[in-house]
């Protein structure tokens, strides 16, 4: 990392994925061309965890190259009389697994479910049963991680 006094511990860079509302997914296509996609995610310990239909292409793009890149974006806070902005961040490497099993699948979607809707928690059950078969769960072992935060000074 380029700015050393921006840089923060990996503890941080786990506190911005936990409250980011989405994070974006970095890929190659199947020509080695980068692809980007921005997605609903949650994390379990060293795991980030994102539903997504069966087909598609980011689908081929991580099963010809499981290997990926996220970033996430926590607070940010723009300057009133500067040209800055205060932000937090934080970026992962890792590798990309379809997730097989329905445990672990449930499990996953019940997470992302309590993280972004909780208030309709009370569905859950219904709607797994009838969308299960016709959904992926994506699983991305991190294996590298940092954090970086710009803190604004008084204006």
């Amino acid at each position: 990392m380029r700015r050393k006094d921006r840089e923060m511990p990996a503890e941080f860079a786990r506190e911005v994925i936990d409250k980011c509302e989405f994070a974006t997914l970095a890929t190659v296509d199947t020509e080695g061309k980068p692809y980007a996609v921005t997605l609903s995610i949650v994390r379990k310990g060293d795991h980030i965890y994102f539903h997504s239909a069966t087909e598609g292409f980011k689908t081929d793009c991580m099963r010809a190259a499981p290997y990926v890149c996220m970033t996430f974006v926590g607070d940010t806070r723009r300057a009133e009389r500067a040209f800055t902005t205060g932000y937090e961040s934080a970026c992962i490497r890792g590798i990309a697994e379809e997730v097989i099993s329905d445990e672990e699948k449930i499990e996953a979607l019940r997470l992302l479910c309590e993280r972004h809707t909780p208030s309709n928690m009370a569905a859950f059950d219904q709607a797994v049963k009838a969308s299960l078969k016709r959904t992926a769960v994506w699983r991305v072992t991190i294996t590298e991680i940092s954090g970086k935060r710009k803190v604004l000074r008084s204006e």
